[in-house]
């Protein structure tokens, strides 16, 4: 019988270690393993950057989070994209989401279009109009959805029958909405790809990135490179992303319900001009994030009126929520876009998109709704 979500995210991969008995996967901090003869190992542990008792544990885990067959945790959220990105070969093209994370950006733009890839930025919210950017040589379509910063819902199914058709990849980050609200492998993605360090791990004290996918020849590629580049988490950072993760369903219910509350007022506040949120009935996606989504997550976007001056100065008010970049931890977090988290974006792509001096990114936490309302009242 196939467990439940909750279920999962608390037993798989975290049984009782069986020296000790010990309930909580033990932190296995050692970098190399004893062999009982040349090449004859213990479980299939030899050196720690190829396998790692705790980083198997947390695979395991969010594999089976995202009904996936096969995970692979990395150092960060960017080096889970990195090495997914070294599968593709000089001369391959990629089709990516136009409103996609700036180090997302950052990483295609400046790093991989050096050995000579390809790379357009278009609006996936459109399906219709992927089919004419399609190249002989397009590899992947890469998706993010809800987007980042402007919370774009993608319909992800026609994305990936339109992929399939024409035998391309499909990536997504599903970082903003994770494995609890919504499951890409089901609706077709190839390959997801995760920042831990946000909602998984949920308590802002690690950095972390993970890959999942259903595809034993894409895992055992990405494996290698992995394992070949040396980009894997420590022991302990593992260990407290599977500590996180036990309580990923209460806390995306909470950071969803009080995000809803925010949103509805925001949206009735005379100093905002515009909200951006799936769950309102405002949002241009807002059917189909009804239907690919459990939930809508807890990341709110919105537009201040006056300017980048009224912008600073909500910003420096605020005391509960932290003026910090990242997101999806248990405390509320609020950020510039243009200023903070997508400055490497360049200045025509920003204005392009509508990443302007109003625009205020939040990670609504799990505090009391009614002391995070006071707080963001006071400072408008």
């Amino acid at each position: 019988m196939k467990q439940r979500f909750e279920t999962r995210a608390i037993h798989t991969g975290c049984e009782p270690e069986p020296v000790t008995g010990a309930v909580v996967t033990p932190i296995f901090q050692t970098s190399t393993f004893v062999q009982e003869s040349p090449g004859k190992k213990k479980e299939g542990y030899a050196y720690a950057r190829t396998h790692n008792p705790t980083r198997t544990a947390l695979e395991k885990n969010i594999a089976s989070l995202e009904d996936g067959n096969y995970g692979l945790a990395f150092p960060s959220g960017m080096a889970a994209i990195s090495t997914v990105t070294q599968m593709l070969n000089a001369g391959d093209h990629v089709i990516s989401c136009d409103d996609v994370y700036s180090g997302t950006f950052r990483v295609f733009e400046k790093v991989f279009k050096r050995p000579n890839l390809e790379f357009d930025f278009i609006d996936l919210t459109k399906p219709h109009s992927l089919e004419k950017q399609i190249k002989d040589n397009t590899k992947i379509i890469w998706l993010e959805s809800p987007s980042n910063p402007l919370l774009k819902i993608t319909d992800i199914k026609s994305i990936t029958n339109i992929a399939k058709n024409n035998n391309i990849l499909t990536v997504i980050d599903n970082t903003f909405a994770t494995p609890f609200f919504q499951k890409p492998l089901n609706l077709g993605v190839d390959i997801v790809v995760h920042s831990t360090t946000k909602y998984l791990n949920g308590h802002s004290d690690i950095i972390g990135g993970a890959v999942v996918t259903n595809d034993r020849e894409l895992y055992d590629k990405i494996r290698f490179i992995q394992n070949a580049a040396g980009s894997v988490p420590g022991p302990f950072d593992c260990f407290l992303v599977l500590r996180g993760i036990k309580t990923l369903a209460i806390r995306m219910e909470r950071h969803q319900e009080n995000a809803m509350k925010i949103a509805q007022f925001l949206e009735k506040h005379t100093k905002v001009r515009k909200v951006i949120y799936p769950g309102l009935k405002s949002h241009p996606q807002y059917e189909l994030a009804k239907r690919q989504m459990s939930g809508f997550g807890g990341i709110i976007s919105f537009f201040i009126k006056g300017g980048l001056d009224a912008s600073r100065s909500f910003l420096e008010r605020v005391e509960i929520f932290s003026l910090a970049e990242s997101l999806g931890g248990v405390e509320s977090l609020i950020e510039h876009p243009a200023i903070m988290t997508h400055t490497s974006l360049p200045k025509e792509v920003k204005e392009k998109l509508g990443i302007s001096d109003e625009l205020i990114r939040m990670s609504v936490g799990i505090e009391n709704v009614d002391d995070l309302i006071d707080d963001l009242e006071k400072s408008l």
